[in-house]
């Protein structure tokens, strides 16, 4: 019932924004959909939405819908008309309106804050890199040139080793986060989040509006390393998002900070996503690099829960292939993983809900059972046995649609929404009753059933018991 363990996440955009390449993109693989919010008008978001909800799943249910926030991208707002910067030349970079006309103008709302000894400014992707010579105010920064090149108005900016003060959203971003709880998103990513305070404003914001939306974190500011425990412990996830991050820290360092996010991530049990430039040659061929299928599988091996494609399915000319060469690449790589060998240690926690998750895994993978039925109504029992990755196929029966949907992007799991139940009596004959609909299990095959109770109560995971199909 699950074709791979491994999630597809694909960012919806004029590419595939049509019902008939959007149900292919289900068909191929697809567990949920990413809104960018950083591009478009709101009717335009309001389509994307549209069309999403529009299009049923697996069940009868809309799929899965992230909404990724545009978040404080500091970008050139105006510059002198084709200024071409050359090695060693010095040059102002501030936010005050009424800046020099032969200063560099950035985006305004913010403070350069600590300044590190030989902290860069890089434009434009480090196409342009800058060295800081001295802070001359909160606002202004002197500069000297190391890279050269056409500064442009519009491109972005990073600031590596220097702190930046300024808020986790933006006025746009307040308005779209509206908008994704107005349109009842299952995920929000925070952009450029720099340490575990910056989730306090979003949560705000949910609180506000009387609703619980679990924030991702993506991980794509240098300051976000010197906080990253605190941040995955804060946070209901974490997305390395490699593109701003190449630029924030050297590029060499990239695979190693996304094995050690992975492993943590999955030691503390959230989810992690790796985003950008999975098969970035696939925005223009329908056939990607070998570079890109290993990038992709050792990502697999390290234990990612999903992979997420941007550009290449929402303006690239191949949105379907791009699928199809993910789907392929999960699947074989999942073939040669020894389940047995990479279960997880248990939860430092030790609480009863880690115990008998863990056991649960140990069970299904010492009697070389296959399915692990988690009946749940917040999602954390399936969360909790998925953290340990077990060989079976986590199948997490909810009778809550929100549920059933944020669970669409967490490893191994594959909900069901089944009808509500009100005790633990239910439980057994709720688990048969679905083996039997579902004909997934042969005569006298057993199958693991956990959960907690009292029941809706979430984090209450404390029974575990094995049923044999009659």
């Amino acid at each position: 019932m699950v074709p791979n363990k491994t999630k597809i996440l694909a960012t919806i955009g004029p590419a595939c924004s049509n019902q008939a390449m959007l149900k292919k993109m289900v068909d191929l693989g697809v567990n949920a959909f990413r809104i960018n919010m950083s591009h478009g008008s709101i009717d335009d978001k309001k389509s994307l939405f549209k069309q999403l909800k529009e299009m049923p799943s697996d069940g009868g249910q809309r799929p899965t819908i992230l909404v990724d926030l545009a978040g404080p991208k500091i970008r050139i707002k105006s510059v002198k008309n084709r200024l071409i910067l050359n090695e060693n030349d010095k040059i102002i970079i501030g936010n005050e309106e009424d800046q020099d006309e032969e200063q560099i103008t950035v985006s305004s709302g913010f403070t350069f804050g600590k300044i590190s000894k030989g902290a860069k400014i890089l434009i434009n992707d480090g196409r342009i890199q800058l060295e800081v010579l001295k802070k001359i105010n909160p606002h202004s920064v002197q500069v000297k040139t190391l890279i050269g090149g056409i500064v442009e108005k519009g491109k972005g900016v990073n600031f590596p080793g220097i702190a930046i003060d300024m808020p986790p959203l933006t006025e746009q971003d307040h308005i779209d986060l509206s908008l994704a709880i107005e349109e009842e998103a299952d995920w929000i990513a925070l952009s450029f989040v720099r340490s575990p305070k910056d989730k306090e404003i979003v949560t705000a914001a949910l609180k506000d509006k009387g609703t619980s939306i679990p924030i991702i974190a993506k991980i794509e500011k240098w300051e976000a390393l010197d906080h990253l425990d605190e941040i995955i412990d804060t946070f209901d996830g974490v997305m390395v998002a490699r593109g701003d991050l190449g630029v924030e820290i050297p590029q060499e360092q990239v695979p190693l900070i996304q094995k050690k996010i992975i492993s943590m991530a999955n030691k503390s049990g959230k989810p992690v996503i790796i985003a950008t430039q999975l098969l970035e040659t696939m925005v223009e061929s329908p056939t990607p690099t070998r570079a890109e299928i290993s990038d992709i599988a050792n990502a697999i091996f390290d234990g990612t829960d999903a992979l997420l494609v941007t550009g290449e399915t929402a303006v690239g000319k191949f949105p379907d292939k791009v699928v199809e060469v993910l789907n392929q690449v999960i699947v074989e790589t999942e073939k040669t993983i020894d389940y047995s060998n990479i279960l997880q240690p248990i939860g430092h926690e030790h609480h009863t809900a880690d115990a008998i998750s863990h056991a649960t895994c140990q069970i299904a993978n010492d009697m070389n059972i296959n399915i692990i039925l988690s009946l749940t109504h917040s999602g954390s029992t399936a969360r909790m046995i998925a953290r340990y990755k077990p060989s079976a196929s986590i199948i997490a029966l909810t009778p809550v649609e929100k549920t059933y949907r944020q669970l669409s992007i967490i490893w191994g799991v594959s909900s069901k929404i089944i009808n509500e139940y009100s005790n633990t009596d239910d439980i057994p004959s709720v688990s048969t009753k679905f083996i039997d609909d579902n004909n997934i299990l042969n005569k006298g095959d057993k199958y693991v059933v956990t959960g907690g109770v009292p029941i809706g109560i979430a984090g209450t995971t404390n029974f575990v018991f094995v049923q044999k199909v009659e």
